[in-house]
């Protein structure tokens, strides 16, 4: 009798492709036009994070939370867990934009992100067990 091999997570060749090419996509964007200007201080990003209230520090955490999501979505290994990581970022920063800045009109950008993200990661997780697995054996 021959054992039934255990369904695997891998996404086909073509949604491998969708994916991967989602993934340098979004994550070339958050590293370039939503990371850096905050962490390099561009007016509009600066101005943002005045009106939130909370500081420049939080406009670096903000800055290297999407750098290092960005990144991750880069890297094999990481895209399933920087694709959860972002989806919560993008939720919060809905949040922010409709009961902080008062512009409600604006947090269905990152809504949407949210849902592209967290589809993204379930699709990867078997790259965010194989993280588990590394760190918790």
């Amino acid at each position: 009798m021959t054992a039934i091999p255990a369904p695997t997570a891998r996404p086909g060749k073509t949604l491998n492709r969708v994916l991967w090419t989602l993934q340098i996509l979004l994550g070339l964007f958050f590293i370039i036009a939503s990371a850096l200007p905050k962490l390099f201080g561009q007016e509009a990003a600066v101005q943002s994070f005045d009106d939130i209230g909370w500081g420049d520090w939080f406009r670096y955490l903000t800055g290297v939370v999407e750098l290092s999501g960005g990144i991750g979505l880069l890297v094999p290994r990481l895209s399933g867990l920087a694709a959860a990581g972002l989806s919560i970022t993008m939720v919060l920063a809905a949040a922010t934009q409709a009961f902080l800045l008062d512009a409600p009109a604006l947090a269905p950008f990152p809504l949407v992100l949210a849902v592209v993200f967290a589809w993204i990661a379930y699709e990867r997780r078997e790259s965010i067990i194989a993280v588990r697995d590394t760190l918790f054996g």
